[in-house]
């Protein structure tokens, strides 16, 4: 099974995790988001449109293509002056041209396909006032196998259960695929690089394993059955050798490209 983001169970799934200090640092160099007019295409339940203004974004459109998702974003406190909740596509937002400075799709374009991802990418172009800066963070194959850790939780995923490795990897677009299409699309001065994310904080295993049971956040999980994601908790426990004594500071690693409007 795969998870739905218009079943209304699943509306907080993406509306409760903070949002790590040094992912708002490395944003604020790529592009200026300073009194910017902001779109977070693919916002889930919003949690990188409320961060957006904290940095100082004069305004945030936050985007979703599934309605439960805003409600979440709604219930999560987004419903105020600066932020807009907008129910549309990525590939077409139904929204003016040239209207935002910056746009963020941050966990957006592993859920679609080459020619959704081309359409999503020609979507932002028209949105964007000229010298509008576009953000897009995924992971790319490369960051989806890195070994499992007591910092990457994600890696056990895979080596726990290697035929999701697969599912995961044909999902994912390649590094040289974003850029062509961004260039085809228009935009200039692509760059692309890698950082880990702080994702959450667990003060004892038992945070992380109500997390991982409730599969918050991972769409991944999705694919076990319950049993499945039981066992896969086991393995985990026995992976980090840490039980209830330590905290756990989980990381995922991502990849941002920036590019220009001309």
């Amino acid at each position: 099974m795969s998870i739905d983001f218009f079943d209304e169970n699943n509306r907080m799934t993406y509306a409760k995790r903070p949002v790590d200090h040094h992912w708002s640092e490395i944003m604020k160099q790529l592009v200026p988001i300073q009194g910017k007019r902001v779109a977070d295409i693919g916002c889930g339940g919003g949690i990188y449109s409320k961060q957006l203004v904290a940095m100082g974004a004069a305004s945030v459109i936050a985007i979703d293509f599934s309605e439960e998702m805003l409600k979440g974003a709604a219930q999560n406190g987004l419903d105020t002056d600066k932020i807009k909740l907008h129910q549309g596509r990525a590939q077409e937002t139904g929204l003016e041209n040239s209207i935002v400075d910056v746009i963020l799709e941050r966990a957006l374009i592993h859920h679609l396909n080459y020619s959704e991802l081309f359409s999503s990418a020609k979507e932002a172009y028209r949105l964007l006032t000229s010298g509008g800066g576009l953000l897009i963070q995924d992971r790319t194959p490369e960051d989806c196998l890195i070994k499992g850790s007591p910092e990457h939780i994600r890696g056990y995923i895979f080596e726990k259960y290697p035929e999701l490795a697969q599912k995961e990897i044909a999902r994912r677009h390649d590094s040289r695929t974003v850029t062509q299409i961004l260039e085809q699309s228009g935009f200039i001065d692509i760059k692309q690089r890698s950082f880990w994310e702080v994702r959450n904080v667990y003060p004892t295993f038992k945070e992380l394993e109500d997390n991982l049971l409730q599969r918050v956040g991972r769409s991944i999980l999705y694919e076990l059955e319950d049993q499945q994601l039981k066992h896969l908790v086991s393995f985990i426990k026995a992976e980090i050798q840490k039980g209830d004594e330590q905290p756990i500071i989980e990381k995922d690693r991502w990849t941002v490209w920036v590019a220009k409007k001309a």
